[in-house]
């Protein structure tokens, strides 16, 4: 039965609708059974109709008067007992409505239907996301504002709750349910076509592994966004299609060693990500030169031994294991014996200290104990959760990575920023003097910090140079790189890459010929984007531009 819902509602209320009915029965053949007396003082029994019309308002409310006709004795009599006899059963049916509606399988089904119907009036393509959390959330606040439909599903009641309050516009479907559960995937539309994008950032990356499967089992055209910082599940993950992996582990160390290794190429992922190209403070977030202490408990310590290796940094690891024994309770990082330890590695001649254990207290701690003893240390933290970002902007680090935020940048930008996030790993193949041309090019051809945009060449995007290159037109790129003020200059606008079906290209020769269907990165001011989008979607604006024509409308031509 598909309305469960309703089949729950009849079950629960067939008992008491049969009590009703009989006590109704029996009240109403009493008074068509017994004879009555009329005003002229002739006998007279009640029909069928005036006998159910006293029994209805004299069950539910008993008070209206004698109908039709002053009640013999015998007849009162009768009425008496089915006072009693129809409130008693009215009361069992108002206990079972009030039992019903408290109901939590009802509820649950109820839900249900409304998140089904949430989940059809979902006209275009939807994102699916496992678990609402605090990082979750945020990448929904971001995603909600570029209008993307996103649907929802968590096992426990109080985040969905939660998630409802928040009064997301447009509307964010959430389910209640078991994610590893098959048919609740298929519940929350995962077989569905317009379900695009499939995100799993949860802690337990032996689940993200299993529902990645699940998922391109249930629906292989989806794209699956996964967090794994175990080396066999990114594999495994990579082996079964799924190409969106995130390791902020591998990330931290990618960044550590651009830095020392190719800083423009730093700044211009950390532009991507922050949108500040050029900043007149810069010196204070370059990494020093010299030996790195790395304090670690796990993966992510080996991640930025191998970063530093690469970069050829003098490092060395010392595993800060949690403490494990009774006296776990009063233990803390900073005592006598953990900074002899600090100092027998090298603290006092280090750089850099890097602490990324799994607690934050303790990395804090550390970077605590080797400040007293190395008052001019370059501090580097780990930060695992949101939840402490102002106790560590508390303690004036030089440099804070925060695992949390990598995920919320890294699957906003997979989903509302492709061709960002293609151009971030495109660009970690090039030099470190391609770096200095672009960013130099940047600043130069549009300014201290350019946005980033990214448009693709349809009818909904482009419609004026859409139904040009339509009719066969050739059209080179120069053209719409074009001022809109002055065709003979050149806009504040830079294509930074191009993608043509298959085809990857960074800085494309403004020579080529644009094509339908190629997606571009452009980094441009506000203003100078907005006359770009003016002139492939304009007809005049664009002929402007192409022949230097006025740009006034004739109805002749």
């Amino acid at each position: 039965m598909e309305n469960y819902a309703l089949w729950i509602i009849i079950r629960r209320m067939r008992i008491p609708f049969l009590v009703i009915i009989v006590t109704f029965a029996i009240s109403i053949i009493g008074l068509m059974m017994i004879e009555g007396v009329d005003d002229s003082g002739h006998p007279y029994k009640m029909n069928f109709f005036d006998a159910f019309y006293f029994v209805s308002y004299m069950a539910s409310t008993i008070g209206f008067g004698e109908a039709p006709y002053t009640f013999t004795y015998p007849q009162r009599l009768w009425v008496s007992f089915c006072i009693y006899l129809t409130v008693i059963g009215w009361f069992y049916g108002i206990g079972t409505i009030v039992a019903l509606i408290q109901d939590k399988t009802l509820a649950e089904e109820l839900t249900r239907n409304r998140f089904k119907k949430n989940l059809k009036a979902i006209g275009g393509d939807f994102i699916l996301f496992f678990g609402y959390s605090k990082v979750t959330r945020e990448i929904i606040e971001r995603l909600n504002s570029y209008e993307h439909r996103i649907v929802v599903i968590d096992k426990d009641e109080n985040k969905i709750n939660a998630l409802e309050l928040e009064g997301y516009n447009p509307v964010v479907p959430a389910l209640k349910g078991n994610i590893e559960d098959s048919e609740t995937l298929k519940f929350a539309g995962i077989e569905m076509e317009n379900c695009k994008w499939i995100v799993s950032l949860l802690k337990d990356e032996t689940k993200n592994v299993k529902l990645a499967l699940m998922c391109k089992i249930l629906n292989e055209k989806a794209s699956v966004i996964v967090k794994a910082t175990n080396k066999e599940y990114k594999e495994y993950l990579l082996n079964i299609g799924v190409e969106n992996v995130i390791d902020p582990f591998k990330i931290i160390s990618k960044r550590i060693y651009l830095a020392h290794t190719a800083l423009s190429l730093w700044i211009l992922e950390r532009w991507v990500m922050t949108g500040i190209l050029h900043n007149k403070d810069l010196d204070k977030y370059l990494f020093p030169k010299g030996k790195y202490i790395v304090c670690s408990s796990g993966r992510m310590g080996k991640a930025i031994s191998n970063g530093l290796k690469m970069a050829k940094i003098p490092h060395t690891v010392l595993n800060i294991e949690r403490c494990k024994g009774e006296n776990c309770a009063n233990r803390v990082f900073g005592d006598e014996e953990d900074l002899k330890l600090l100092e027998k590695s090298g603290v006092r001649e280090a750089a850099a200290i890097i602490a990324a254990t799994r607690d934050d207290f303790i990395n804090l701690m550390i970077l605590k104990s080797a400040k007293k003893i190395n008052p001019d240390i370059f501090t580097i933290a780990r930060e695992n959760t949101l939840d402490d970002l102002s106790i560590f902007e508390a303690a004036h680090l030089n440099r804070n990575y925060i695992l949390e935020e990598i995920l919320i940048e890294k699957t906003f930008n997979y989903i509302a920023k492709p061709l960002a996030n293609l151009f971030v790993k495109q660009i970690t193949k090039k030099s470190e003097d391609w770096g200095k041309v672009l960013i130099e090019k940047l600043l130069i051809e549009v300014g201290e910090n350019p946005n980033l945009y990214e448009i693709e060449i349809d009818e909904d995007e482009a419609y004026a140079l859409f139904q040009r290159l339509k009719n066969k037109e050739k059209i080179k790129y120069e053209v719409i790189l074009r001022d809109r003020g002055d065709w003979k200059r050149k806009a504040k606008v830079i294509i930074l890459l191009l993608k043509r079906e298959n085809e990857i290209i960074l800085q494309p020769n403004s020579k080529m010929n644009i094509h339908i269907g190629d997606k571009l990165l452009i980094a441009a001011t506000k203003e100078s984007f907005y006359d770009f989008q003016y002139i492939v979607e304009n007809y005049y604006e664009l002929k402007y531009v192409m022949y230097g024509e006025d740009k006034t409308f004739n109805f002749f031509e």
